[in-house]
């Protein structure tokens, strides 16, 4: 990475890029956020500033600078040529469609140097797709985030097929000096890591609650008060590793067999809007009603516990 260039663009001043701008100042780095509707970066920057403030006086500011000086760290654009001058990373923040972000790529590159690295926030677009009408991919990555990125720090490093490895290793060292934490996914695949896993979890506890083993309440509990609990702080194997007086090879012998009898028990993929889903849509809203001024509440309470969570994390 070229240390004497410490400056990033970001690319739409939604949840997201304002997320992702708040990340970067944290770690030093001048942030130019651009939106091409007019005044909506400028808008962006308020927000950030009201919120930097906020978490200051709450002591769970990220970095070694205070609010202050992290805030004289943003400017913003409303034209696309004056945001990218002088970047070396491009972080695109944009909605999650398809065409917009391939037509974003291509104006971008047409105004980049050849050395700027271009990376998306895709959730679910593989690289392939996203910049498939980039004519350099090989400085092309999808720096995948976890909502919101501020609180968790996962990040999801998915490479073109044509992406340099020097852009992985850039990309991994920047998010890695900004306080996040990357994985590396050695090729791309639908729904990169976490959105499968997560899949994988949505879908059975989805069958649990349908065929009437289990309630929406107590599901939820499975995971927020048992598995959870571990996996704040240890992943899948590391827990399977520890749960047998000899580590991993002796919990598979001895629990492997009962593993994949319940694998081989779990039903089809569940249909997510028929009928049934409306009864656990209805049994859902029944714990938190789908009105914004519950769900605005909710996702408070969600982010508070989060940054308390992560600061535990970084004490221990």
């Amino acid at each position: 990475m070229n240390s004497s260039n410490k400056t990033i663009t970001v690319i739409g001043s939604g949840l997201i890029g304002r997320s992702w701008a708040m990340v970067f100042a944290s770690g030093g780095y001048n942030v130019k956020i651009y939106d091409n509707q007019p005044g909506q970066a400028a808008k962006a920057i308020k927000e950030i500033r009201k919120q930097l403030e906020e978490l200051e006086a709450a002591h769970m500011l990220r970095g070694e600078l205070n609010a202050t000086q992290q805030i004289a760290l943003f400017s913003n654009y409303d034209d696309l040529a004056q945001a990218l001058e002088g970047a070396f990373f491009v972080q695109e923040c944009v909605f999650e469609q398809l065409e917009v972000k391939q037509n974003v790529f291509q104006d971008i590159e047409r105004l980049a140097g050849k050395d700027v690295i271009l990376s998306s926030s895709t959730s679910c677009l593989v690289p392939s797709n996203v910049f498939s009408k980039v004519q350099n991919k090989s400085r092309c990555i999808v720096s995948h985030p976890v909502n919101p990125p501020y609180y968790v720090k996962l990040v999801e490093l998915v490479p073109h097929p044509e992406t340099a490895s020097t852009v992985m290793d850039t990309t991994h060292a920047l998010m890695t000096e900004v306080g996040q934490a990357p994985v590396r996914l050695k090729k791309e695949i639908d729904g990169f890591a976490l959105n499968r896993v997560q899949a994988a979890i949505i879908a059975e506890s989805w069958r649990l609650v349908q065929d009437g083993i289990i309630s929406v309440k107590d599901i939820d509990l499975v995971m927020s008060e048992g598995l959870g609990m571990r996996y704040a702080f240890i992943g899948p194997m590391e827990t399977m590793h520890l749960n047998a007086p000899e580590g991993l090879e002796d919990y598979m012998k001895r629990y492997g067999e009962g593993i994949q009898r319940v694998l081989t028990s779990f039903g089809p993929v569940p249909e997510f809007s028929n009928e049934g889903a409306k009864t656990i849509v209805n049994e859902m809203c029944e714990l938190i009603p789908s009105d914004q001024e519950h769900l605005s509440a909710r996702k408070e309470r969600r982010d508070q516990l989060l940054m308390k969570l992560a600061k535990l994390k970084k004490d221990h």
